[in-house]
């Protein structure tokens, strides 16, 4: 397999979608990985396996009109498999197999039938010291773009996914790009103030706009050079309530067309205001967990 992701809106021709086929039972609270999962536990309204399956059926079904070969992991019994941006992410022709919270490993060795069709010289494993997850890396043409949280107390926070450590490592692989790297800002208990992954409160669509959250930086000059990178007029600023419910985690199958939820009309309005195609899916069960269509999606092949 020939891999090739240069940005997020390329026409996608080659996807790894996650299943929540035979998920497991509803988690204990401790070992919530994420404040919303763990405020819907307590809840008692945690997602059901029946629902998440319809879910990520229906975004299977879109990815299938559009002519893209999805890849799906192979199911572990009891085992939440959904997330498949999580454990790997291509740049350029290399797949890099993220070093992820150590209970979610059995999830990589569920798609390794795909990357052992890649070269395995655009393998890569990143040294153990490298914490990074997928959703946290974005390439964007000549720039990698990388969600980082470098506070002394990193280790204090299960929401800290991605370390100083692997941002030095992806630039030295790619030492032709200039990666840009952003600190979220961090929660273990509210989910309101947690941005998980940059893609849970930024990502740029179509040829040059974006969906951002402000408060999901903690740096706001870094916030700004975004808003400076992407021009005022191309961004759709989106709320605390809106980041929680995952405005941002959309999903491009190419520059003019975007899978988002069914329930993000004032998103879904402006996407169409500003020419894209919007094909919408139910997701709002899966958003429980602190993901959405993005997180879901690892893409594979892109023109």
């Amino acid at each position: 397999m020939k891999l090739n992701i240069q940005n997020e809106t390329s026409r996608l021709r080659a996807v790894i979608l996650g299943t929540a086929e035979s998920n497991g039972p509803t988690p204990k609270v401790e070992d919530c990985y994420d404040p919303k999962s763990r405020q819907h536990v307590l809840a008692g309204t945690y997602p059901l396996e029946a629902d998440m399956i319809k879910e990520m059926e229906a975004v299977s079904k879109v990815l299938e009109k559009y002519d893209v070969t999805v890849y799906r992991p192979k199911v572990i019994e009891d085992y939440n498999q959904i997330f498949a941006r999580d454990i790997s992410f291509v740049i350029e022709d290399k797949i890099i197999i993220a070093n992820i919270l150590p209970d979610r490993e059995r999830e990589v060795d569920a798609i390794e039938y795909v990357w052992r069709q890649v070269d395995k010289s655009n393998r890569i494993i990143l040294p153990e010291e490298c914490h990074v997850e997928g959703g946290d890396v974005m390439p964007w043409n000549d720039y990698i773009f990388i969600g980082t949280y470098s506070g002394e107390d990193y280790s204090n926070y299960i929401t800290a996914r991605t370390n100083k450590a692997a941002v030095e490592a992806i630039q030295n692989l790619f030492p032709h790009k200039t990666v840009k790297s952003f600190e979220l800002r961090k929660s273990n208990t509210d989910p309101r103030e947690n941005a998980l992954h940059l893609d849970c409160c930024f990502q740029p669509i179509g040829k040059n706009k974006a969906i951002i959250h402000k408060n999901g930086f903690l740096i706001e000059s870094e916030y700004q050079w975004l808003v400076d990178y992407f021009g005022e007029d191309n961004i759709f600023e989106i709320t605390k309530d809106e980041m929680y419910d995952m405005y941002s985690n959309v999903f491009s199958i190419s520059e003019d067309v975007v899978i988002s939820e069914q329930n993000f009309k004032r998103l879904n309005t402006w996407l169409r205001n500003n020419g894209f195609t919007v094909e919408e899916v139910p997701y709002a069960e899966i958003a429980k967990q602190e993901g959405l269509l993005r997180c879901s999606t690892m893409p594979l092949i892109r023109d």
